[in-house]
C-alpha cells in the first residue's frame, strides 16, 4: 500500500484484502470480523496510504457480490456493540495470556523482556518521580492556591514528564526493539523532563518556607589547617498514602556523619565505604515519614574520625571484612566453613569454601531452605547462515547457560543498622576487575524497623562480551516442579507450567516479570520484586532465573537495515528486592513490597556540604499531616491533570466535532484520584477483602472534600452514564438485565474498594481558606 491506488490496480490490492480477511474470518466466531488495516512501519507515507482506503472499501462494497464481503470504517465500540447484538452463548477463556509470542518454529519473542536494561529502569525511575510530583503539586495548588510556585509553570513541568513517559510505552519504546538513535531519544526525553520535575519539586518545597539559602558557590570555609564541621540539608518525601519506617542512601564524600530530624533529634543512621567507589561514603539513614509527608534532615559531616556522642549523634561507622578470592576449579569441597549473617526475619549462611550464599533460615518458622545465587551466560549465534539468532525481540541460545566466571572475592560490613555482602564475579580468575556484583543488604532489627522480611539486593553487569545473555541464577531446594509465577503487566499474578516444545524449549519457558516473579512449595515461597521490567524462567525443579542483560550482534538483513543488532555495551546496575517464607507470611507483603520499591522516597539534598547555616523563617505552613490508606489499598493517582475540556464526555465530543477553536484555560481545582486494591480474590484471608473508606475522611489532611464525582478509568466519563454488558456465557446463558456500572445507593463519600479493582474519581476541594 505504499503507491496509490489506480483504476488499474484497484482490483489486485481489493483482492489481496479480501483474501487477508477470508483468512482471518476463519478466527471469529461471527460473519463480523474486525480488520486492523496495516501494520508495524507500513504508514511511513501515510497520505497516500489514508488516500488508498476510501477507493479501495467503495470498489470492496460496489462488487461484493464478487468477493462476498463489505467494509465499513468502526470504532471498537461500535464493532463490540454488533458482536453483543449477536446474542451468541461464549465460553469464558480464564486468566491466561498470549505469551510467549512466536512467529517461526524457531523464534521465540522473549529476549524484548530484557532488551535495554538502562532504558527501562529510566523509564520506570520516570514514572515513580512523576507520581511523586503529582501527589505533592496537588497538595501545594490545594493548601496555596495563590502561592509563588506559578500553576501554569508547574503544568508544564509536569506535562513534560508525562508525555515523555507516555512516549516510551510505546511497543518499540519500552520493550527495547528500537533502533540506537530512537533509544537515545527516548532517554534523552525522559531525563530533560525528569530535571524539570526536579526544579518543580525544589520550588514547592523550599518557596513556601521563604528558606534563604547561602550561595552553594562559597567555598571559603576550606582554609588550610583549619578544621570545620560542614552541614547539609535533605529533605526525604514519602509519595505512598502509608505511614512507612524505611532507609535511604545519602552518598557523602566525608567519612563520618551525625544525622539530625527537623526537631534536632539525633536519627539512627550508618556510614561506610560505598561499593561503587572508592572515593565516596554511603550514609545510610533510618526514616520515620506519614503519608503523603516530608521531612527535613541535618546532616553533619567531617572528615576527622568521630570521637563522643555530641558529635557522632547515632550514627554507626560501618567497617567491612574482605575474604579471599575463590577459585571455581577449588570447589572440590564445599559448606565446611559457614559463615552466619543475622537479621530479626533471617539467618544467611554464606560459604566461605566458595564465596556464595549457601542458605537461608526465615527464623518466624525456623525453616532453612538451601539457597544459592550466582550469574549464568547463553551465548547466542549472530551468523544467519549458521542457526537462528537472537536480536532485540528474540531470545534464541546455542545450548544451555554456562557458569559466568571463574572465581569469587567477597566483604562483609556487619552494621548496626544493616549488614551487607558484596560479592564480586571475575570472568577470568586472574581479572583485576570483576565482570559482575552482587550487594545484598540484611536490615538489623531496631526501633521501628523497616520490613525485614525484604532483601535489598543490586546487581552490576556489563560491559558484556558480544553475543551473551546474563541471568542471575537463584537456586534453591524448593520442589516447584519447575513452575513460576509472573506479574502480568504489574497487576495479576499468572501462573506459568514449564511446557516443553518441537523446537525452542528454554527460551519459550521465558516469560515477562514486570514487578514481580516467585517459585513455591507446599512449605515455602521465594519471591523477588525488581525496579524494571526483566525475563524470567525455572528451567529446573527450585530455579528462578532473571535475564538481567542483553549484548547480541547478528547479520539478519532485517535487523541491520533497521540497526536493530542490540549493541548494548551499556553496565546496568538493576535492583531486586528478595523475600522467603511461608506462602501464608509471602502473601501479606510482596504486593505491598513491589509498590514500595517502585516509590521509594525522593531525597533531595538542597544544599552543598557548607558551614552552619540558621533558618531566617519558621519551617510551618506546609501540610505535614499524613494521608493513610488501609494496607490493602494503594493510591495509585492523585494529580492536577490541568484537562481544560468538559468533565462531560458528551459536551466534549460537541465541541471536537464542531471544528471550532474553543480555548480555554487549564482547570486547576479538578483533581484526579484513583485508588487501587492491591490483592486478588483469594490471595490472603485478611486483605484479599472489600475496604469501605470514606474519601472524605481519607482525604482531610489535604483539604476539606467538597465534591466527588465517580469517573470511567481513564477519566473521561461519568460512570453514572455508562452501563456494563451482561454476555451470556457456558456456564450462565440466560440472557439477564445490563447493570449500572456503579450504584449511586451508595452513602456520599463512601466508596467500597474490591479485590484487585480500581476506581476512579473526580475531587474538588474546598479552597475558600484564609491563610
Amino acid at each position: 500500500m505504499s503507491l496509490p491506488v489506480t483504476k488499474e490496480t484497484v482490483h489486485a490490492y481489493a483482492q489481496t484484502m479480501v483474501d487477508n480477511i477470508k483468512k482471518r474470518a476463519a478466527w471469529f466466531r461471527t460473519n463480523h470480523v474486525l480488520w486492523p488495516w496495516g501494520c508495524d512501519k507500513q504508514f511511513y507515507n501515510s497520505s497516500v496510504q489514508f488516500n488508498n482506503m476510501d477507493p479501495l472499501m467503495k470498489y470492496i462494497n460496489q462488487n461484493s457480490n464478487e468477493f462476498g464481503v463489505t467494509v465499513q470504517y468502526s470504532t471498537l465500540s461500535e464493532y463490540f456493540q454488533t458482536i453483543y447484538q449477536s446474542d451468541l452463548v461464549w465460553e469464558v477463556r480464564g486468566s491466561e495470556d498470549f505469551l510467549p509470542y512466536s512467529t517461526e518454529p524457531y523464534q521465540a519473542w522473549t529476549g524484548f523482556y530484557a532488551s535495554r536494561n538502562v532504558l527501562k529502569g529510566v523509564a520506570r525511575q520516570a514514572s515513580s518521580l512523576l507520581h511523586a510530583a503529582e501527589t505533592l503539586f496537588t497538595r501545594y495548588r490545594i493548601s496555596f492556591p495563590d502561592g509563588p510556585v506559578a500553576p501554569d509553570w508547574a503544568l508544564t513541568k509536569l506535562r513534560a514528564l508525562r508525555w515523555a513517559v507516555s512516549e516510551v510505552q510505546h511497543h518499540d519504546g519500552i520493550t527495547g526493539t528500537e533502533s540506537p538513535k530512537v533509544a537515545d531519544m527516548y532517554l534523552q526525553h525522559l531525563t530533560q523532563a525528569m530535571m524539570g520535575v526536579e526544579e518543580l519539586f525544589a520550588a514547592l518545597i523550599l518557596l513556601p518556607h521563604n528558606i534563604v539559602v547561602p550561595s552553594l558557590l562559597t567555598s571559603h570555609y576550606h582554609r588550610k589547617g583549619v578544621h570545620h564541621t560542614l552541614e547539609q540539608h535533605v529533605i526525604v518525601y514519602n509519595p505512598l498514602a502509608w505511614n512507612i519506617t524505611t532507609i535511604i542512601n545519602v552518598t557523602v564524600t566525608f567519612m563520618n556523619a551525625a544525622v539530625f530530624d527537623q526537631d534536632g533529634r539525633p536519627v539512627s543512621a550508618q556510614i561506610q565505604r560505598s561499593a561503587q567507589s572508592n572515593v565516596t561514603y554511603d550514609l545510610l539513614v533510618v526514616v520515620e515519614l506519614g503519608g503523603l509527608q516530608q521531612r527535613k534532615y541535618l546532616i553533619k559531616l567531617s572528615d576527622k574520625s568521630c570521637s563522643g556522642r555530641s558529635r557522632c549523634g547515632r550514627t554507626y561507622s560501618a567497617k567491612g571484612v574482605l575474604f579471599d578470592r575463590v577459585r571455581v576449579q577449588d570447589w572440590a569441597k564445599t559448606g565446611r566453613r559457614l559463615l552466619p549473617v543475622l537479621s530479626e526475619c533471617y539467618k544467611l549462611m554464606f560459604d566461605q569454601d566458595t564465596n556464595l550464599l549457601h542458605s537461608i533460615t526465615y527464623l518466624e518458622e525456623k525453616r532453612r531452605v538451601r539457597v544459592t545465587q550466582d550469574f549464568w551466560e547463553y551465548h547466542a549465534n549472530g551468523d544467519v547462515k549458521v542457526g537462528p539468532i537472537s536480536d532485540n525481540y528474540i531470545f534464541s541460545t546455542n545450548g544451555s547457560a554456562v557458569r559466568a566466571y571463574q572465581a569469587v572475592e567477597m566483604e562483609i560490613v556487619p552494621g548496626k543498622i544493616v549488614s551487607e555482602i558484596r560479592q564480586y564475579f571475575y570472568r577470568d580468575e586472574s581479572d583485576k576487575d570483576y565482570a559482575y556484583s552482587i550487594t545484598t543488604r540484611v536490615p538489623e532489627c531496631f526501633g521501628t524497623r523497616p520490613r525485614c522480611h525484604r532483601l535489598e539486593q543490586t546487581y552490576s553487569l556489563g560491559p558484556l562480551p558480544l553475543n551473551t545473555e546474563v541471568v542471575l541464577r537463584t537456586s534453591t531446594a524448593l520442589n516447584n516442579n519447575r513452575t513460576l509465577f509472573t506479574d502480568d503487566n504489574g497487576y495479576q499474578m499468572m501462573k506459568r507450567p514449564y511446557r516443553k516444545f518441537i523446537n525452542n524449549t528454554l527460551a519459550r519457558n521465558y516469560f515477562p516479570m514486570v514487578r514481580m516473579a516467585y517459585i513455591e512449595d507446599d512449605l515455602s515461597r521465594l519471591v523477588l520484586v525488581s525496579d524494571r521490567a526483566h525475563g524470567v524462567s525455572s528451567q529446573a525443579s527450585g530455579q528462578l532465573e532473571v535475564m538481567l542483560h542483553r549484548r547480541l550482534w547478528n547479520n539478519l538483513p532485517w535487523n541491520l537495515g533497521y540497526n536493530l543488532t542490540l549493541n548494548d555495551s551499556s553496565v546496568v546496575r538493576p535492583t531486586l528486592w528478595m523475600m522467603l517464607g511461608s506462602v501464608n507470611t509471602t502473601s501479606k507483603l510482596y504486593q505491598r513490597e513491589a509498590v514500595e520499591l517502585q516509590h521509594r522516597p525522593v531525597v533531595m539534598p538542597i544544599d552543598q556540604p557548607q558551614k552552619p547555616w540558621q533558618d531566617k523563617e519558621s519551617r510551618g505552613g506546609f501540610p505535614v499531616q499524613s494521608v493513610v490508606l488501609p494496607p490493602n489499598l494503594h493510591l495509585l493517582s492523585l494529580s492536577v491533570p490541568g484537562w481544560n475540556y468538559s468533565s462531560s464526555h458528551d459536551i466534549h465530543l460537541g465541541h471536537v466535532h464542531s471544528g471550532e477553536d474553543l480555548h480555554s484555560e487549564p482547570d486547576f481545582d479538578r483533581v484526579l484520584l484513583r485508588i487501587m486494591h492491591l490483592f486478588e480474590e483469594g490471595g490472603d484471608p485478611e486483605l484479599s477483602t472489600p475496604v469501605t473508606i470514606n474519601l472524605k475522611e481519607v482525604l482531610q489532611a489535604i483539604g476539606e472534600v467538597k465534591v466527588v464525582e465517580e469517573r470511567s478509568l481513564t477519566g473521561t466519563w461519568d460512570v453514572a452514564s455508562l452501563q456494563r454488558w451482561k454476555w451470556k456465557t457456558v456456564d450462565n446463558p440466560e440472557t439477564t438485565k445490563n447493570k449500572e456500572f456503579w450504584s449511586r445507593g451508595e452513602e456520599a463519600f463512601t466508596v467500597t474498594i474490591s479485590p484487585k479493582e480500581i476506581r476512579t474519581f473526580f475531587i474538588h476541594f474546598n479552597t475558600d481558606k484564609d491563610f
